[in-house]
């Protein structure tokens, strides 16, 4: 410094290789806390320690130039200062070129928003760098478009890439938008299908945020693309990005005069809107009496006693199959659709005699009026039905799912009513009684028939609660009365046809192509159904055929899919008894041990790498207990 001062030549390199490796050794917060506020300062109104500042970083050797530019784009607040404190480092040093370009914004995705908008806002301050700031968005958009990042990236590297897109839309000036529109449409377009594609709906929502921020800025005077997806924060910081808010200090005295003057033209305005409103008033007067009608002078009826006309619904279900089928009256219609659960649950025997028909009858149900929930209505009406007989609409069921000319939204609906009828029926019937423990009873009231053997002993336990004396009264307890599991008799009719021909693709109809999203409500269902199934005797030949089943789409790229399949494993583990497992499995379990342990790895996605570890405490608990048995 002082050499600086005096006026003397002097060399910093030895300075640069200092800070270098201090940075390389990861102690680059407790020199630049200290570095970077110095520097600011310094370079704030003296151009010679700017260009002291650009020459002790530009010294800085190639091998540790990562590490220095990290540290000051992540200790520098904002993106002005950034400028002033690197210059134009990037355009000088093609590993500074590469950091910023390529590693902070591609490889990397730790970083805060506010580190890319101080990085891209850096690029877009000199005429030098803005080239940089186009080709880091052509980059940008090239990986958003790609279906291959899209499928094996995790959620958070795309909504990190996403954000520095918006980032550098609202830095470009209305020539650079007009030069790379044909380009920026084309990524668009693929992007966006690549992303609605996906199963995950935090991917589909960026792509939509996405898609319509790059249409409102290529199309200013033309239409653009609007989608339809539930607000919240994450959204509306994502749009946040793309209107640009350069910082400004704010003087209280010119809001006061700014206050005073709009406050000032306030009472202005109102009295002209209400002279404007009197003389509106007062001119079409003449006119208004010459339109007027006769009819006009006649007192309303009072229809405020009426009563609405409610049609009765039927009482025979087979009269609402008439109804659904061919009627045309359609309040008639819609008390049908809201008294057929209910129907089907207090008449179970007709039920079972039309219960196919009814259930292909409700599969095509369309929504003829707008009632309020009816898709659940249709819904609640399906699980009633296949609740009530449960083979014969299972099997009819399972078997449509699989079948042409269905949508994709009916082979949903399907999955869905098997996994709540399954809930249903897996579920014991709760008749609860309120038991007081050592509640004293006054008397003892004797059934019909007591002097019987069989209740004697009842009477004197009754007689002894009576009379014992407690000093702690407990909590209520409700005794559930026990019931069988109706599910256990009737799992195999669920699963096994669900399972049997997933890899058989149709005309309308693949799987393993492009329809990986029903694929994945297929495998939940599956899930959901072995852990329903628990202490039944199918459940270890159930297991069997589902862990054959996940090993074929064990290495499948989409992450839903993968997710449902770990779960699957755990439904599995939780369901079959553990001697089963070992007996009939053991070849299996141990080549899915190692493939959980190569997902808790690789796997690009934090959940499956969170079920895959979740799996393997389990199995390593299952063999602890198996170990503490005595043989």
């Amino acid at each position: 410094v002082c050499f600086i001062l005096g006026g003397l030549d002097c060399s910093i390199s030895f300075v640069s290789h200092v800070l270098g490796k201090v940075c390389v050794h990861g102690r680059h917060k407790e020199i630049l806390s200290v570095l970077v506020p110095l520097l600011m300062d310094l370079t704030k109104s003296d151009c010679i320690w700017q260009r002291i500042c650009w020459r002790l970083i530009e010294c800085v050797p190639d091998r540790w130039m990562e590490a220095v530019v990290l540290g000051f784009v992540q200790r520098t607040p904002g993106a002005d200062v950034l400028s002033r404190l690197l210059g134009n480092l990037v355009v000088k040093n093609k590993k500074a070129q590469f950091v910023v370009t390529q590693k902070l914004l591609l490889l990397q995705y730790c970083h805060t928003t506010a580190v890319l908008q101080s990085l891209l806002g850096y690029l877009s301050l000199d005429s030098l760098r803005r080239p940089l700031l186009l080709k880091a968005l052509q980059e940008l958009m090239d990986t958003w478009g790609s279906s291959s990042a899209a499928k094996h990236s995790p959620p958070e590297q795309q909504l990190y890439i996403s954000k520095a897109i918006l980032i550098c839309l609202s830095h470009l000036k209305e020539p650079e938008v007009e030069s790379c529109r044909q380009e920026l449409l084309t990524s668009m377009m693929e992007g966006m299908k690549c992303h609605l594609d996906s199963s995950l709906p935090q991917i589909r929502r960026l792509g939509m945020i996405v898609a319509e921020s790059i249409s409102s800025k290529i199309n200013i005077d033309g239409p653009v693309l609007k989608f339809q997806y539930e607000e919240d924060d994450e959204s509306r910081e994502l749009k946040s990005l793309l209107v640009q808010t350069p910082p400004f200090t704010v003087v209280p005295s010119l809001l006061d005069n700014e206050n005073k003057k709009a406050n000032a033209t306030l009472p202005l305005v109102l009295e002209s809107n209400k002279s404007s409103r009197t003389a509106a008033s007062v001119m079409p007067v003449e006119e208004s009496d010459a339109e007027l009608d006769s009819d006009d002078d006649l007192i309303p009826y009072d229809m405020s006693g009426d009563k609405e006309l409610k049609t009765k619904a039927p009482v025979y279900i087979r009269d609402c199959i008439e109804v659904l089928t061919g009627s045309e009256n359609v309040d008639k219609w819609e008390a049908t659709v809201k008294a057929l659960e209910s129907l089907v649950r207090k008449n179970p025997a007709a039920a079972r005699e039309v219960s196919v028909e009814l259930a292909k009858i409700l599969l095509h149900l369309e929504e003829k009026t707008c009632i309020e929930g009816f898709v659940e209505l249709r819904q609640r009406a399906q699980v009633a039905v296949l609740t009530t007989d449960p083979i014969p609409v299972a099997k009819y069921l399972t078997s449509q799912f699989y079948s042409l000319n269905y949508s994709l939204r009916q082979r949903m609906d399907i999955l869905d009513v098997l996994v709540l009828a399954a809930q249903e029926l897996s579920y014991p019937k709760f008749h609860g009684k309120t038991k007081h423990s050592g509640a004293p009873k006054p008397c003892i009231q004797l059934l019909p028939g007591s002097d019987s053997s069989k209740d004697w002993r009842r009477v004197v336990d009754e007689r002894i609660k009576s009379k014992t004396r407690r000093f702690a009264t407990g909590q209520p307890q409700v005794e559930l009365a026990s019931s069988p599991n109706e599910f256990s008799s009737v799992a195999g009719h669920f699963f096994f046809p669900l399972i049997q021909h997933f890899d058989r693709p149709l005309a309308t109809f693949d799987l393993l192509g492009e329809d990986h999203f029903v694929l994945g409500r297929l495998v939940h269902t599956l899930a959901i159904l072995m852990y329903l199934a628990v202490n039944t005797v199918v459940v270890p030949a159930m297991g069997k055929a589902l862990l054959e089943f996940v090993w074929v789409l064990r290495f499948h790229t989409d992450s839903f899919v993968r997710q449902g399949l770990l779960s699957c494993i755990s439904s599995m583990l939780l369901s079959v008894p553990t001697e089963r497992l070992l007996e009939d499995m053991t070849e299996e379990l141990l080549e899915t041990q190692s493939w959980l342990g190569d997902v808790v790895e690789k796997d690009p996605d934090g959940d499956c790498r969170r079920l895959a570890l979740q799996n393997l405490l389990l199995m390593e608990n299952l063999k602890n207990k198996l170990k503490t048995v005595p043989s």
